[in-house]
C-alpha cells in the first residue's frame, strides 16, 4: 500500500491551524468578568414614590442590574407624576449621566424634546413600561414591557369574561388614567372589550395619587358600589390599588368574592389578596424585568457598542390557581 504522504501532511496541517484558531478564539471569547460595567452612571426611574408596591419590584429589577454589572445605579422617584418625571429627565440629561431608564408613560409629546435633547448629547436612553414607538424610531433607545397596552386591558377583559362568565347587561367598573393618554390605552382596552360583550361599563377617573396613596380612592370605591348595587366586577388602573382590594370592599360593606376585583401587576399585596379571596385575577406584566433588562442593554451598549433591546414582558394572568407559584417571590418583592 502507498500513503501519500503530502496529503497526509497538508491534512496534519490544516488540522494543527484549526486547532490554534478554535483556541485563538476561545482565548479572545473571555467573560467580561465582575463589575464590567463599573463607573458608568446611570439614572433609573422607579415611577412612584419610595415604597410604591409597583415602582418597588421595577427599581429591584433595576438595582440588581447594577449590582450585576457594576453600573451606577441612582434610583429617583417621581410619584407617577408626568412633569415631574419629564423634568427629572431634562435634569439627568444636562448633567450627562451615562444613560437614563426612564418609564414611557408621561407619551410621546412630553418625552420628544428630552429625548432630542439626550440623543445630542451622547446620553443612552431605554424606556420601560409604556411603548413610546416614535421617540425610540427618531432619537433611538430601546424598550421593555407590554408593546400593545390595548390588546393587553381587551385580555384582561376577555379572560374575565371567560373565568367568571360574566354575561351582556352585566355591570362593570373601570378605573382609568385619563390624564395619561397613551399610558390609558390598556384601561381603555378593557372598557371597549366589556362593552362589545354588551356589558355595562363606569368609567372611574383614576388620579396619579392613588399609586402612591391607594386608600385615597376608598370613597370612590364604596361611592361606585352604592350608586350600582349589583356591579359584578371592578378593574383597577395598576396594581397599588388592585393590591387595596381588601380595604375598599371592607368599606364598602362587602364579602370576599362579592364583587370580582381584577387588574394588573404582581406584589405581595396582591398574593395576598389572592389568598383571602379578595383578587380573582391580574395581568402580570412582570416588572422586574422591566427594571433589570435596561440597565444591562444600556451598559451592553456602553461597553460593547451593541444595538438597544426591544423586549415584551407581558406574560399571562395570574388567577386563584396558579399565584402560589408566583407567590413566594411576589412577597419578596421580585415579581
Amino acid at each position: 500500500m502507498t500513503i501519500n504522504w503530502t496529503k497526509l501532511l497538508c491534512a496534519a496541517s490544516v488540522a494543527i491551524v484549526t486547532i490554534a484558531a478554535t483556541a485563538s478564539v476561545a482565548e479572545a471569547a473571555q467573560p467580561l468578568g465582575p463589575g464590567w460595567c463599573k463607573g458608568f452612571k446611570i439614572r433609573f426611574f422607579a415611577g412612584g414614590d419610595e415604597g410604591d408596591t409597583f415602582g418597588a419590584v421595577v427599581a429591584a429589577g433595576g438595582v440588581q442590574a447594577g449590582v450585576d454589572t457594576g453600573a451606577d445605579v441612582e434610583v429617583v422617584y417621581s410619584g407617577w407624576n408626568s412633569e415631574k418625571m419629564v423634568q427629572q429627565f431634562r435634569e439627568a440629561v444636562a448633567q450627562q449621566v451615562g444613560g437614563v431608564a426612564i418609564y414611557g408613560f408621561p407619551g410621546t409629546a412630553a418625552l420628544t424634546p428630552v429625548a432630542e435633547d439626550a440623543q445630542k448629547a451622547g446620553v443612552l436612553v431605554n424606556y420601560m413600561n409604556s411603548p413610546v414607538p416614535d421617540v425610540t424610531k427618531e432619537f433611538g433607545g430601546g424598550f421593555v414591557g407590554v408593546h400593545d397596552l390595548a390588546a393587553q386591558g381587551k385580555a384582561l377583559a376577555d379572560e374575565a369574561i371567560k373565568e367568571f362568565g360574566l354575561k351582556s347587561g352585566d355591570k362593570a367598573a373601570v378605573f382609568v388614567p385619563i390624564n395619561q393618554k397613551e399610558r390609558s390605552a390598556r384601561e381603555f382596552g378593557t372598557v371597549d372589550e366589556f362593552k362589545a360583550h354588551g356589558m355595562t361599563v363606569e368609567e372611574i377617573p383614576n388620579k396619579d395619587t392613588y399609586g402612591g396613596e391607594p386608600n385615597q380612592a376608598i370613597p370612590v370605591v364604596t361611592a361606585v358600589i352604592a350608586k350600582i348595587p349589583d356591579l359584578k366586577v371592578i378593574a383597577y388602573a395598576g396594581g397599588q390599588e388592585l393590591g387595596n382590594a381588601e380595604a375598599y370592599m371592607t368599606a364598602a360593606g362587602k364579602k370576599a368574592g362579592e364583587v370580582i376585583n381584577i387588574g394588573f401587576d404582581a406584589s405581595p399585596q396582591i398574593i395576598d389578596g389572592f389568598d383571602k379571596g379578595w383578587i380573582q385575577l391580574t395581568a402580570d406584566q412582570q416588572p422586574f424585568l422591566q427594571g433589570y433588562l435596561p440597565v444591562v442593554n444600556l451598559c451592553q451598549q456602553h461597553v460593547l457598542g451593541l444595538t438597544p433591546i426591544d423586549v415584551e414582558t407581558g406574560a399571562g394572568f395570574i388567577n386563584k390557581d396558579n399565584y402560589k407559584t408566583v407567590g413566594a417571590l411576589a412577597q419578596r418583592g421580585l415579581r
